[in-house]
């Protein structure tokens, strides 16, 4: 079966040089954070299918969105969309507290079991509306979102602290742009495109409907 190794060649191939997260990546085995049935798939840089319709990413975007928001090891992140907590671990290593929103119990479970076993200490699984953030906890110097919808959501901007760092996948599902913006000012801007992908959407209060 194919290694972590495997990955980091996928992420650098992509244009990954964080050597923090290029270390990250070795460190946090995927086929701990996938379904069972599909571990041997692990290591292949492809999303794997979970629980309602869901998917856990491919390695090499999720290291390409999570490069983009420059994290330094004291910084507090909001994550939404935990799926079964890859992409969490990774933001663990990174960061100094890691808030992660998830829309489904029964997925949320999961990840919080992967994440105990990995020791993923400072990060922590909440059940809820991802659209409208977790404002208990907030602000956060990064939020990084994991589903797409045309516009940031209102609430994710007002909890992102000035000169924070925001990646989402801008669109309607499907077909996405995945956008690196800035809070300057209190004002969100456009800052680059990091890549093009298919997400699925944004469901709450603050993103799509049912």
């Amino acid at each position: 079966m194919a290694r972590s190794a495997d990955l980091l060649v996928a992420a650098r191939d992509h244009g990954v040089r964080d050597l923090r997260l290029l270390e990250a990546i070795a460190a946090v085995p995927r086929a701990q954070f996938v379904p069972p049935g599909l571990a041997t798939h692990a290591y292949e840089d492809e999303p794997l299918p979970i629980p309602h319709g869901q998917v856990t990413r491919q390695p090499s975007l999720v290291a390409r969105m999570v490069e983009a928001l420059e994290l330094s090891p004291f910084e507090r992140v909001l994550e939404i969309g935990t799926g079964f907590g890859w992409q969490t671990a990774l933001l663990a290593r990174l960061a100094g507290e890691v808030w992660s929103v998830e829309r489904w119990q029964d997925i949320a479970r999961t990840a919080r079991s992967h994440l105990d076993r990995h020791g993923s200490e400072n990060a922590t699984v909440v059940v809820g509306d991802g659209s409208g953030g977790l404002p208990t906890h907030a602000p956060y110097d990064a939020i990084l979102v994991a589903a797409a919808f045309p516009k940031v959501p209102v609430p994710l901007v007002q909890q992102l602290a000035d000169c924070g760092r925001l990646v989402q996948p801008i669109g309607h599902g499907g077909a996405d742009e995945v956008v690196l913006f800035k809070k300057r000012a209190g004002v969100l801007e456009w800052t680059r495109h990091v890549t093009g992908a298919r997400f699925v959407r944004l469901y709450g209060r603050h993103g799509f409907g049912p």
